[in-house]
């Protein structure tokens, strides 16, 4: 694994499937696969960044409706693109600022999720934090073949996602996040106690790749200050189908 300054180089912790590059040209992803976390509580200065941020946030989209947002309209045709209604599969960020702006904020879980949403509400992309103690190998966003096993948050028994959704898998077909960006599973959750963590940042809009790339310096310098550990780091996208 490299760090990625510059260009775009794959990552061996996660990765997108040829199939997916060709069906999402505009997909670019940024990885930080982290290791030695200190989580636990949200300290005071992070939490204090946490609430003005998402004060800022509110008044940045003032009476915009979240359609009309490119970032957040963008995963909405990527959503139907593979058959899933965006409105009632909504994608991470319009379900977290959907929140933020019928309820006027976010409650705060722990420190690395706390960091997570304050960077994905600042550039209004899809932010996930995967623990990776169950994981068998790396995770490739792929389409279902509906034979993979996914359990949701909190829940006690498996499920399969439908035929041809966007899933994140590891080799074994444990699912840690179904129809892309709508709901991680509970294996994968971090939790006060995750110590490894893979986190993603993902764009679909054109000129992605600029918001990806400060959403990336944006969790370093968090992860630096508040949870610590060794960071690796990597920006992929569809130019791997020429490599």
């Amino acid at each position: 694994m490299r760090k990625a300054n510059k260009g775009i180089h794959p990552m061996p912790d996660f990765q997108y499937h040829p199939a997916i590059l060709q069906t999402f040209p505009e997909v670019i992803g940024g990885v930080l696969v982290v290791t030695g976390i200190q989580n636990g509580p949200t300290p005071p200065g992070l939490l204090q960044a946490y609430l003005a941020q998402q004060q800022a946030s509110l008044t940045k989209i003032g009476s915009t409706p979240l359609s009309e947002l490119p970032n957040l309209a963008a995963w909405r045709s990527a959503f139907r693109k593979f058959g899933v209604n965006p409105t009632q599969y909504r994608s991470a960020i319009e379900a977290l600022l959907r929140r933020l702006t019928k309820k006027g904020d976010i409650p705060s879980i722990n420190a690395l999720v706390d960091l997570c949403n304050l960077v994905s509400i600042r550039h209004q992309l899809p932010v996930a934090a995967f623990d990776t103690r169950q994981l068998s190998g790396a995770i490739t966003v792929q389409f279902a073949s509906g034979s993979e096993q996914f359990k949701p948050l909190f829940a006690k028994q498996y499920e399969q996602p439908e035929k041809g959704e966007v899933i994140f898998a590891d080799p074994a077909g444990l699912v840690v996040a179904r129809r892309w960006c709508w709901r991680q599973s509970d294996e994968s959750a971090a939790r006060p106690d995750t110590r490894a963590a893979i986190l993603t940042v993902e764009a679909q809009h054109p000129g992605g790749e600029t918001s990806v790339r400060a959403a990336v310096d944006d969790l370093h310098t968090l992860l630096n200050a508040y949870t610590g550990g060794q960071i690796q780091t990597g920006i992929i996208g569809p130019t791997h189908l020429a490599e």
